[in-house]
């Protein structure tokens, strides 16, 4: 294979192949982002700066907004919500297929990425339905549980996508998967989550000076202003890090559960693949080679 060799990996080296893939096509990944997140920032930029021009316009006695005024904005703000959740399933399937290509050996494109997600957009919802509510159940249950059904569903989406299958049949397929590999959907999940912690520094500084600023309206704009394009730049960077790493895991499951590489070398050759075995790893706390 030209970019990555097919084998079983540690959980370091999964991670680092993370973020080699992600650096080496750092353009590709941050262009798929982006689109969701573009009109997501128009959203929370209006969102922040309504209260701070409804001010402006009370101090002025310019008048508050009228009825009529505020249902169009709140029409057109679900519209632009509506069109950002379609283009953030775009960019979710876009990332999984760019991976896979990329893992496979295949060079690919934004354009081409998202093209391959045509057709898909009502199953990755459905995906995420159906695995939010099984999570959610889970965390009203209790936490724990909330926390484990995450790491077990973690390759639902990949699944569905690079099989070809339902929303049911997908989401039963991670559990096929991930049994005894729960652990590294954990731990992936906990880099995610401390990346987005350390992404906060974009947007933090600039939402401590708003908050000094709330009795000077422009450098409160421009303190908002600054916040949410900090807001953004960390969202698009941070972003493709799960779907990047949740897709490679993916692969590596197969590899280890289903002998995917001996498949793709007999392919190479020309022969047929070799039935799937069925293989394990080492037991750990997390579950099987967690670590």
């Amino acid at each position: 294979m030209a970019t990555l060799d097919l084998r079983p990996l540690s959980l370091g080296e999964l991670l680092d192949r993370t973020f080699s893939l992600y650096r080496r096509h750092f353009l590709l990944f941050i262009g798929i982002a982006a689109i969701p997140y573009s009109i997501f920032f128009v959203i929370n930029l209006g969102a922040a700066l309504f209260p701070v021009i409804e001010r402006t316009a009370a101090a002025g006695k310019l008048g508050a907004p009228g009825v009529a005024t505020l249902a169009a904005g709140g029409i057109l703000a679900l519209i632009a919500v509506f069109i950002a959740s379609i283009a953030f399933l775009f960019s979710v399937g876009g990332t999984v297929f760019a991976v896979s290509d990329l893992y496979l050996g295949r060079q690919t494109t934004i354009r081409e990425s998202l093209g391959h997600v045509r057709g898909y957009a009502g199953t990755i919802f459905g995906v995420s339905l159906l695995s939010g509510l099984l999570v959610g159940v889970g965390f009203i249950a209790l936490v724990i549980p909330g926390i484990y059904l995450m790491c077990r569903v973690c390759v639902a989406t990949a699944a569905a996508l690079l099989e070809d299958k339902g929303p049911s049949d997908s989401i039963r397929r991670s559990f096929e998967l991930t049994r005894d590999f729960a652990g590294r959907g954990f731990m992936i999940y906990l880099l995610y989550f401390a990346l987005l912690g350390v992404a906060a520094i974009f947007q933090a500084p600039f939402g401590v000076m708003a908050g000094l600023s709330a009795k000077q309206p422009q450098m409160l704009a421009l303190w908002t202003i600054l916040a949410q394009v900090g807001n953004f730049i960390g969202s698009v960077l941070i972003a493709p890090v799960s779907t990047i790493s949740f897709a490679l895991f993916y692969y590596d499951l197969r590899v280890r559960k289903e002998a995917f590489d001996l498949q793709m070398m007999m392919q190479a050759v020309g022969g047929d693949p070799a039935p799937p075995a069925i293989t394990g790893g080492v037991p750990s706390m997390f579950g099987r080679d967690a670590s």
